[in-house]
């Protein structure tokens, strides 16, 4: 695991009670069901600089959304997000242009996230040109720069996205993220459209990058070995909301919220003799739907040790131990 940089100063990123609810209408013409999808509820978190925070939990508890929020490319219903102390919740497109030289975005897909009719030497100069940082034969050469940078060989800049490989087509995303010299790069799920062993490269990547350029993640995933190996902090979500929150060894060691349980005895080990030792633990039911709005805690009608309290009353984090917190009433 990555080491953090420690500062006395403020962190890069601030997110404080984050929401972002999509509205929706279904039924018949004359009797319309309006309501929300609460698809983000009440999010809170920083990362210093140098720190690498991963979010994981099943798909559709809000993670991507979350992104998308940070980096306006989602409107938040309310909360504010702050990077270098700046608030920039709903900032317009043009307000938002500097601070988008701070923080880039990795995609999931890396085929639906490149232009299949630009070249990859079009597509990675394409935020040079877009921010003024380089033209012309300064350009291509910054542009040659990036590609060695992330392990593309310079003879591909005149091909196009469909000629290169999984793992090659994130390589290029990582490469135009990197173009603006940004301080925080959000990664949704980048490694999760890659094979295995593809997967492990473009984490190494991501590493190197961090030592060498003093980056920071957010990292996206529902694969709890890939973010043990590159996050010093992780955040579990569950509907929405965060149910765990700390250090990467302490949430691993010691996982204390039941949701938190049920996922890491789910993660496979290669030992057969200790995987058949392990309790796996089976949650009942299905994840509930994101358009209710529940009272108590959100987990409560799958969790095996709900009380009476659960369910009417929203759990607040408390401390469990050094920058480790949780919202649970049963384990705190």
């Amino acid at each position: 695991m990555p080491e953090a940089q420690t500062s006395d100063n403020q962190p890069l990123l601030q997110v404080d009670d984050l929401k972002v609810h999509f509205p929706f209408s279904r039924g018949s013409f004359l009797n319309p069901e309006r309501g929300f999808i609460r698809a983000v509820d009440g999010l809170s978190f920083d990362i210093a600089e140098g720190e690498t925070l991963a979010l994981v939990g099943e798909s559709g508890c809000g993670k991507s959304t979350t992104a998308r929020a940070i980096i306006n490319l989602v409107k938040p219903t309310s909360g504010t997000v702050r990077l270098n102390g700046d608030d920039i919740t709903g900032l317009d497109d043009k307000s938002m242009m500097q601070h988008r030289r701070v923080v880039q975005m990795v995609f999931q897909d890396p085929i639906a996230s490149l232009n299949p009719r630009m070249t990859v030497g079009d597509i990675i100069g394409e935020p040079l040109k877009i921010h003024g940082l380089a033209k012309g034969k300064d350009r291509k050469l910054e542009v040659l720069r990036l590609m060695d940078l992330v392990g593309l060989n310079p003879r591909f800049l005149n091909r196009y996205p469909h000629e290169f490989s999984g793992g090659q087509r994130q390589r290029i995303g990582i490469a135009r993220a990197l173009a603006v010299n940004p301080k925080l790069i959000l990664c949704d799920e980048p490694v999760s459209a890659l094979d295995v062993s593809i997967q492990a490269q473009i984490v190494n990547l991501l590493r190197d990058l961090q030592q060498q350029l003093g980056l920071s993640y957010l990292f996206i995933a529902h694969d709890l070995s890939v973010v043990r190996q590159i996050a010093n902090r992780v955040g579990v979500m569950y509907l929405g909301r965060l149910v765990e929150l700390g250090d990467s060894e302490s949430v691993y060691e010691n996982p204390t919220h039941p949701y938190t349980e049920a996922l890491l005895s789910a993660v496979p080990v290669p030992d057969p003799e200790l995987a058949a030792s392990r309790d796996r633990i089976r949650l009942r039911g299905e994840v509930p739907s994101p358009d209710k709005q529940y009272p108590g805690c959100s987990f409560a009608d799958r969790c095996p040790l709900v009380e009476d309290q659960c369910r009417s009353e929203r759990p607040e984090h408390k401390s469990i131990a050094d920058e480790h917190t949780i919202a649970c009433w049963v384990r705190q």
